[in-house]
């Protein structure tokens, strides 16, 4: 009989995503250009030769430890409460690093994928994924544009991390092209800052829609209902920072409503940097539309870039501070 991980949040994640690999992926890039043939035989004996040497933490490690540490309230003959799947484009063979640093680091993940050479993303459906974390511009993209579940290019991991409290997943989210869709990003790329107020004003009432991240929202809304806990003390803590300000605060708090979606904090920033915030929040990973934010973000706390639609006319505007 076949698991049922519908109830389940799971998180597909890249081996360079969970484990820092930058120094083999530059082993395999410096001959790519010249000769793949070659680029994939030295990254192969790279591989082997250290198949039992350490590796460093990833940008996604931390959110991915303190996940499966929420397994310990899983109710007693129910699906588990969290599922990670490591999805590698590496072959089995030089994916035995990584096997081994799971093991060493006693993560609970049984589940892998290894595609040798190919695009992970055809087996996301397979694996029930929720959300998928990569390195790999291309498959975050396509995994976008298929609208398959939500995904992110991760940034390098930080390098002043700041020490998250234990026992919490801390989760930050920006708004627009994030949650919601890009409809009212455009108007505010378009028509300018007094006219994104003054229709997000207007449209207070009239709940925006579903964004690339709101299915992974709503399953997080799910995860605090099947923890043991009131969800105002729940170890799953939401946090919204966005440069919304005043008057396009409402319209966000009415589509939550609407949603059903019990968010914990929430940031109108109207300007302010968001790495400030983001620090004082420790977030385990921030998720947001634009390079402008997460470069300085990502100093300090571990950040995934969510990519526009390919058929997104943002993709043709000019990025503004918004």
């Amino acid at each position: 009989m076949a698991l049922d991980l519908s109830d389940t949040l799971v998180v597909g994640i890249s081996a360079t995503a969970l484990f820092d690999l930058s120094k083999a992926d530059a082993v395999f890039k410096s001959k790519y250009g010249e000769d793949k043939e070659s680029a994939m035989d030295e990254y192969r004996k790279y591989m082997l030769e250290r198949e039992n040497e350490p590796l460093n933490d990833g940008t996604g490690m931390p959110l991915v430890k303190a996940l499966l540490e929420l397994n310990r309230y899983q109710p007693k003959g129910e699906s588990p409460l969290i599922e990670v799947v490591v999805m590698s484009r590496n072959s089995p063979e030089t994916g035995l690093q990584v096997l081994n640093n799971i093991r060493r680091k006693g993560l609970n993940i049984s589940r892998h994928a290894f595609t040798g050479g190919e695009s992970v993303v055809d087996y996301l459906d397979a694996y029930d994924v929720d959300l998928f974390l990569t390195t790999n511009i291309e498959d975050a993209q396509k995994v976008i544009d298929g609208v398959t579940c939500a995904a992110a290019i991760v940034k390098n991991p930080p390098k002043d991390l700041e020490k998250i409290p234990e026992g919490q997943v801390r989760i930050a989210f920006d708004a627009d092209a994030v949650l919601f869709d890009d409809s009212s990003e455009i108007v505010y790329k378009t028509e300018g800052l007094s006219g994104f107020h003054q229709n997000e004003d207007t449209n207070q009432d009239v709940p925006m829609t579903e964004g690339p991240y709101a299915s992974f929202l709503k399953k997080l809304a799910r995860l605090q209902e099947r923890l043991p806990f009131n969800t105002e003390f729940s170890p799953v803590r939401i946090a919204i920072v966005t440069a919304r300000n005043a008057p396009a605060e409402l319209r966000v708090i009415k589509t939550l409503r609407q949603w059903g979606i019990y968010v914990d904090e929430m940031f109108f920033l109207g300007g302010i940097e968001k790495s400030k915030i983001l620090k004082a929040f420790k977030a385990h990973i921030f998720f947001d539309d634009q390079d402008g934010h997460l470069d300085e973000a990502s100093k300090f706390t571990p950040s995934g870039k969510v990519p526009y639609l390919s058929s997104s006319p943002l993709n043709e505007v000019k990025e503004k501070s918004h």
